[in-house]
């Protein structure tokens, strides 16, 4: 049959309709689900961690039928991630509150181990707040109608150095209250817990700071308190003892400015599940109750569990009480929250072929990010990072604030990505690297107008510690596969590739460490000695993380 120019001209125009469609339907139809970590079981139960991933100190508040979670974010860019889940055990990363971290002038140089301190979220009136503190500078609120969308700018609800773990409650009367903590090495007070008068709207303290707990003599490093009330007692959710030997503290009273009863309802005990450290009590629409805590984890950095929660006498019951002696322990497997339905398994994403307009979700700076950082190419199918330049007197990455990073997802991984190097001058220089106070790196390098393949390790960086060159051999191609193998333990091993099927393995092994108060981090750099108008580039093709090849 013949067609007419009318037909012809209606059938190209559906076609042309259509092909974007399904050029993104695989992206839009499937969540992410990693190939390494899934806690969902698939039969009912779920295994902890839920997210084996540096979420730490995490915050969590259910809305109607959705769950969503905050967790700290230091000097990482962009900061104060959002966390959405239907189960409380399949998380997807869907947001962060804080596109970049202010002041500006001070984040815009990486600062480790500062910034984004244990947050706190909840829902208000038809608000979503998160109050969070700055150790060097107060406490902070930000806020949104949907948490998937943009937050307001933070306001300093009360400025002070050493002030940290901010907890809103809104009291029945319309009286609203924050209690918080001190950080020692700013304040030089710690183990006491404090409440102040809030103004309705949470924009600011008034009235007297009043202490309400001493920890020091039976809970040393009091810390990170989350504010609730139920059935006409107010409750202190309150970690103690260290956040690597700790446990869970809960104080409770009639009366909001105490004196509060205390009670150690979670610990360690026989498990390997040190801490378990601060979290958050969520309930269920069916009327449970759980518990979300993080374990520190070292080079795995601050990682995300879930325990079983009731009530008894108004006190929490947390975890599973093994050894008889009324103090709960956290569980390895359970049975997931009945939350009214079954919903598919999805996890933070890991990852990323590049190909569309946005970097994805996962990845963060060390410091705030510039233009110049680098940029998504969209449809040319690669992310391209700019070689910036080293500063003077150059000694590590420790101070450098273009390492495009994201966390480790599982125990064992191995990462693989491809990437062609644009290289131009003597001295430029792209790396694929596992960054901590201790870090290691495999790269490409233009040496005497020749590619140099170079793995470098750096101890003690955050202190001064200089690099060491392990293995460097001459690479005659600027397209390249790198591939981190990391196995149990967090030691990791470097190989290199020209088709990305056989690899070589090059330099040393090396045992990831944490940086400064974040775990180990895995991504790429683009660097180069000195500024030149037209630097080299890197286009970064694909990063995958898959199973470790046994």
């Amino acid at each position: 049959m013949k067609l007419n120019k009318l037909q012809l001209l209606i059938i190209a125009c559906l076609v042309s309709m259509l092909n974007p469609v399904l050029a993104q339907k695989k992206d839009v139809s499937k969540q992410y689900i990693s190939n390494v970590w899934v806690a969902d079981n698939g039969d009912g139960t779920y295994k902890n961690p839920i997210l084996h991933s540096d979420y730490s100190d995490p915050d969590a508040v259910r809305v109607g039928d959705d769950f969503y979670m905050t967790a700290s974010s230091f000097n990482c860019v962009p900061g104060l991630p959002i966390l959405h889940s239907k189960d409380l055990v399949n998380w997807e990363l869907i947001n962060y509150a804080l596109p970049k971290q202010p002041p500006f002038d001070v984040f815009d140089k990486p600062q480790h181990g500062n910034g984004v301190w244990a947050p706190c979220i909840r829902y208000h009136e038809g608000e979503y707040y998160i109050y969070y503190p700055d150790p060097d500078i107060g406490i902070y609120m930000t806020k949104a109608e949907d948490p998937a969308g943009k937050w307001s700018e933070p306001v300093l609800v009360r400025g002070g150095k050493g002030l940290i773990d901010p907890s809103p409650l809104w009291d029945d009367d319309g009286k609203a209250y924050l209690v918080y903590a001190f950080a020692g090495s700013r304040a030089t007070v710690k183990s006491v817990l404090m409440l102040s008068e809030m103004t309705p709207d949470g924009t600011q303290l008034i009235g007297n700071d009043v202490m309400l707990i001493d920890g020091h003599e039976a809970h040393p490093t009091v810390e990170g308190p989350k504010f609730y009330k139920r059935n006409g007692y107010y409750y202190i959710f309150a970690p103690a003892g260290g956040v690597s030997t700790g446990w869970q503290l809960i104080l409770r009273s009639k009366n909001i400015y105490g004196p509060y009863e205390e009670k150690v309802v979670l610990e360690q005990g026989e498990t390997d599940i040190n801490g378990p450290h601060q979290g958050a009590w969520v309930d269920t629409q069916t009327g449970e109750d759980w518990f979300i805590h993080f374990q520190d984890k070292e080079a795995y950095g601050r990682i995300v569990h879930l325990q079983p929660m009731s009530w008894e006498n108004d006190w929490p019951v947390m975890g599973v009480d093994q050894d008889g002696n009324g103090i709960g322990e956290p569980v390895a497997s359970y049975k997931k929250p009945d939350v009214g339905g079954t919903y598919p398994v999805v996890t933070p994403p890991e990852s990323d072929e590049f190909n569309t307009h946005k970097l994805g979700i996962q990845w963060q700076w060390h410091a705030n990010p510039k233009l110049k950082f680098g940029y998504p190419s969209g449809n040319l199918g690669y992310y391209r990072l700019n070689c910036k330049p080293r500063p003077e007197n150059y000694v590590s990455l420790w101070p450098i604030p273009n390492l495009l990073l994201q966390k480790f997802p599982a125990e064992e991984f191995m990462a693989t990505t491809k990437l062609t190097f644009n290289h131009r001058f003597d001295g430029e220089e792209v790396g694929f690297v596992v960054m901590g106070e201790n870090y290691q790196y495999i790269s490409l390098k233009q040496v005497g107008e020749k590619l140099m393949a170079r793995v470098v390790n750096c101890e003690n960086a955050r202190t001064g510690g200089v690099e060491k060159e392990l293995y460097c051999d001459d690479f005659d191609s600027n397209t390249v596969y790198f591939r981190i193998n990391v196995k149990e333990g967090a030691v990791c091993s470097f190989s290199i590739s020209k088709n990305g099927k056989k690899f070589k393995e090059v330099g040393e092994s090396f045992s990831a460490v944490p940086g400064r108060w974040i775990g180990a981090k895995i991504g790429y750099f683009a660097l180069r000695d000195g500024i030149i108008n037209d630097s080299g580039t890197v286009d970064i093709d694909w990063f995958r993380i898959d199973e470790l090849k046994k």
